[in-house]
């Protein structure tokens, strides 16, 4: 039986425990402070030492970590390392209460760019984060706890082809009438049942006499009793105490290793959960030494890279130059302005999925430039500032590879073809730092079900790991603006 590589596996368990964003920062916590991590809050004052290690989270979807070289002086350089926590899914909307023809649907919007066909005849649940209130004696809190119901209660079925023989000429979807999940049929029993428990399941108006400031934020006009109650159930409260929420649809199939030789990875969220996992464990595994370090090795998992970066916690933010700042100015003992300083000595690399030769569609690739599974990370071009890389940042890179036998590869997209983008150019343009886009080869990229090889989780992580380690000593060697 072939050996399952420890990098790949302990990926596995990362992407098993990170259905959502939130999970994912979640389990990015335990993992930092398992590692000696200390968390910092953007809220207060950051008292920083030399040699030590911090993290901190904003809106719980967003997640930045640093190690402090017991060497460092304000005005060096950060060696950087951005991903991203989301991945494109269904959200449920605000108003998620559908019935039609018999049956209870939830209705939902479409997040990012997804291959939707793939979410049909699949067994889904939901995962996220709820806002509970609490009381305790005459004072209330609110705070946000995540949950994710591990049974399969959803499904999107498709249309038998009896209904649709126009179907095997191609599957459109239309993604507001046929994108609509089942989560059960109006069984009168069952609903009568759970009308004692919550009240109504239909659309009636409150005739207890309650005042509008204590109604329930979320209840059974806007959300189906019955989903209200299988996450209160799963949070451990109460379906009034739930006062709002951030849900989506996830694929119940877990994450596994898979193929013939035991090659490959099968799970959802490999883009960009893989990147996010391989960064942050380079990092941890990077710092338990910094008695040489003169810099600040830095891992940003940023969200909402998916809908175009544009939130107070996605990579157009000022998330990371702010971390940046408050880390130079927690060592200035004078008036000294070294943030711009310490910027020009920085490097970010953007770490993204890539996409790799696909054996069925060998002409979507450019001929020279054809990434391909086990091969290593791929070095993303654009001459039109799609992705960040250029000569210098490309080199750097790939003398971390040759220096350490880790195969690497480079991607152009075709002429004739749209390019992508990333979190590269936004933060390369919006700080100034020098970047190169890379990111493991992938395909099935943005499906409910994506695969990767698992030689590439490990090169991913061997070559960050090095990048880190090694980019201070390397970058006083390269001379450019001199």
């Amino acid at each position: 039986m072939t050996a399952v590589d420890p990098v790949a596996a302990e990926l596995v368990d990362f992407l098993n425990a990170s259905p959502t964003a939130f999970h994912a920062v979640d389990e990015a916590k335990k993992r930092l402070k398992k590692a000696g991590f200390e968390q910092v809050s953007e809220r207060e004052d950051w008292n920083l030492e030399s040699g030590k290690k911090y993290f901190f989270t904003r809106n719980y979807s967003t997640i930045v970590a640093f190690a402090i070289g017991k060497r460092y002086v304000a005005g060096n350089g950060f060696h950087i390392i951005g991903a991203h926590t989301d991945s494109p899914c269904l959200k449920l909307k605000p108003t998620s209460k559908v019935v039609k023809g018999g049956y209870l649907e939830v209705g939902v919007q479409t997040y990012g760019g997804g291959l939707w066909h793939t979410w049909f005849d699949r067994d889904l649940t939901v995962a996220g984060r709820i806002i509970i209130k609490e009381k305790k004696d005459d004072t209330v809190a609110y705070t946000h706890k995540l949950v994710c119901i591990e049974e399969p209660i959803m499904r999107i079925p498709t249309l038998a082809i009896h209904l649709d023989r126009g179907v095997t000429d191609g599957f459109k979807v239309n993604t507001q009438s046929h994108l609509v999940p089942v989560l059960a049929t109006s069984v009168k029993g069952e609903l009568q049942k759970l009308e004692e428990q919550n009240g109504p399941t239909e659309d009636k108006v409150k005739t207890d006499g309650t005042e509008p400031h204590e109604k329930r934020s979320i209840d059974n006009r806007k959300h189906h009793s019955v989903l209200l109650q299988l996450i209160a159930d799963n949070a451990g409260c109460k379906p009034d105490e739930i006062c709002d929420f951030e849900l989506q649809l996830c694929d119940t199939q877990p994450s596994v290793i898979g193929g013939a030789l035991k090659e490959f990875i099968f799970s959802g969220r490999l883009d960009n959960l893989c990147m996010s996992f391989c960064s942050l464990k380079a990092l941890i595994d990077s710092t338990s030494y910094l008695d040489e370090e003169t810099g600040v090795r830095m891992v940003a998992l940023f969200d909402h890279e998916e809908v175009g970066s544009n939130s107070a916690q996605g990579a157009g933010s000022p998330v990371m130059f702010d971390a940046l700042s408050r880390i130079t100015s927690s060592f200035i003992s004078s008036n000294a302005q070294l943030h711009e300083k310490a910027i020009q000595r920085s490097f970010l690399v953007s770490a993204d999925m890539a996409h790799a030769i696909h054996p069925n569609y060998m002409d979507k690739h450019e001929d020279n430039h054809q990434p391909r599974l086990h091969g290593g990370l791929v070095i993303k071009h654009n001459a039109n500032q799609r992705y960040a890389t250029n000569a210098v940042t490309s080199f750097i890179f790939r003398e971390i590879a040759e220096r350490h036998g880790l195969p690497i590869q480079d991607f152009v997209v075709r002429n004739d073809m749209p390019c992508g983008s990333t979190i590269g150019p936004i933060l390369a343009s919006g700080v100034g730092i020098r970047t190169v886009d890379v990111g493991a080869p992938q395909l099935s990229m943005h499906s409910i079900r994506e695969m990767c090889a698992v030689d590439d989780a490990k090169h991913s992580y061997e070559h960050f790991k090095a990048f880190l380690n090694e980019f201070t000593q390397l970058d006083s060697g390269i001379k450019v603006d001199f």
